[in-house]
């Protein structure tokens, strides 16, 4: 791989930084102490540091070799988060906090970035700025792009662009995945309350089952895709769990039931959501229940601006050879809410491959692969120089 000297130089240091945050995890808006290590890092390198986007969020400023008179500028994002889970990796540098672990690699895209950063600061081969932007909050819908930008992420700073990278097990290592157009699905949580009247279990006459609604409403959900749906459009539709009931002798008044709809763009979106409350609807009143459809609304779809996706693939491959581009992946139907700044600027969201062996993302037994934080920093280096070069 074409990993430059000072770079492959960074790797002991990246390396302590990683395990470093990777000890020490914090989950959505609660990543002071993260945020406070990224920080101390920046201001060691000589960068400038703003504070204080979506609570715990930060955005590092290097200006090139012109100090950034030019009104070039690209946005490099890596999120900080860590996952609501206990680690069973047995690591020496094993989460420290009980119930928090970096179970998603956010660790190892920060200090990508934190390579890139002190690179960058160090050698100035580009015109304008490269804004480092170290987002909090990305995991459990909790949405810190959302905010950052609401803070004035792109009010307060002019950037033309913005990128992205996901480590992505079971892709061989090194390999990048560059979708144009379409990455990863939206989603939104759905929780349905159905309200019947309860009752003695031996006379289910003087009642309204919601237990039952609930039965028919989920048989009914589940036909939606398969029967109701364009064959050639995509969408996932998956119930999760139920909650309803206090004895074995008593029909209760009350069951909830919570799941999640994916779906690739917004106009399906907006279709699915509709035949939902009407299949809910119409399940509940067979059995004389009342129910209410609850949209939790997440993250919109992540789509590729395609010509900023090109060139992020011929980035890719000028700096890792012809054959670094995997184009065996499909897009997934999970979500990432670095959706919120490609809806504000032109850029692209690539995956980076973790490896054939790796555990997958949000596993208890999941390790960042260290041989990725070179290729990273790398790759986001010659795309800063790239878009910045004169």
């Amino acid at each position: 791989m074409n990993i430059n000297k000072t770079i492959n130089n960074l790797l002991p240091q990246m390396k302590k930084w990683r395990h470093h945050i990777h000890q020490n995890p914090e989950i959505a808006y609660e990543e002071k102490g993260t945020s406070d290590f990224i920080a101390s890092k920046l201001n060691e390198f000589g960068i400038e540091v703003h504070r204080g986007f979506g609570g715990t969020g930060l955005i590092g400023v290097i200006y090139g070799k012109d100090n950034g008179t030019s009104n070039k500028s690209i946005g490099i994002r890596a999120d900080m988060d860590a996952l609501p889970m206990t680690e069973k990796t047995n690591l020496a540098y094993s989460s420290k906090n009980e119930g928090r672990m970096h179970a998603c690699g956010h660790d190892g895209h920060t200090t990508m970035l934190m390579g890139a950063a002190k690179y960058l600061s160090e050698t100035k081969n580009f015109y304008g700025k490269v804004y480092c932007i170290f987002q909090p909050a990305e995991e459990g819908g909790n949405a810190g792009a959302k905010s950052m930008i609401n803070d004035g992420l792109f009010n307060k700073f002019k950037i033309d662009s913005v990128w992205g990278i996901h480590n992505w097990p079971g892709v061989p290592l090194g390999e990048a995945v560059v979708h144009k157009g379409f990455a990863m699905a939206g989603g939104d949580i759905l929780v349905i309350t159905i309200e019947g009247k309860g009752g003695h279990a031996a006379q289910p006459q003087f009642s309204n089952d919601p237990i039952v609604s609930a039965g028919l409403t989920i048989i009914g959900l589940q036909t939606l895709i398969s029967r109701q749906l364009d064959p050639f459009e995509k969408a996932v539709l998956s119930l999760t769990k139920i909650e309803g009931g206090s004895a074995f002798n008593v029909i209760p008044d009350t069951v909830q039931i919570g799941g999640t709809l994916r779906s690739t763009n917004n106009f399906i979106r907006e279709i699915m959501l509709s035949k939902i409350k009407n299949v809910v609807t119409n399940a509940c009143a067979i059995n004389n229940c009342k129910v209410n459809v609850e949209i939790r609304p997440g993250y919109p779809p992540t789509i590729n601006d395609i010509k900023s996706a090109q060139l992020a693939a011929k980035v890719f491959q000028n700096t890792f050879g012809k054959n670094s581009i995997n184009t065996e992946e499909t897009p997934t139907m999970g979500s990432e809410d670095f959706s919120y700044m490609l809806q504000e600027k032109p850029g692209a969201y690539i995956w980076l491959g973790a490896g054939m062996n790796s555990e997958k993302l949000h596993s208890a037994h999941y390790d960042f692969n260290d041989e990725l934080l070179p290729i990273g920093a790398q790759y986001w280096s010659n795309l800063a120089e790239t878009i910045l070069g004169q």
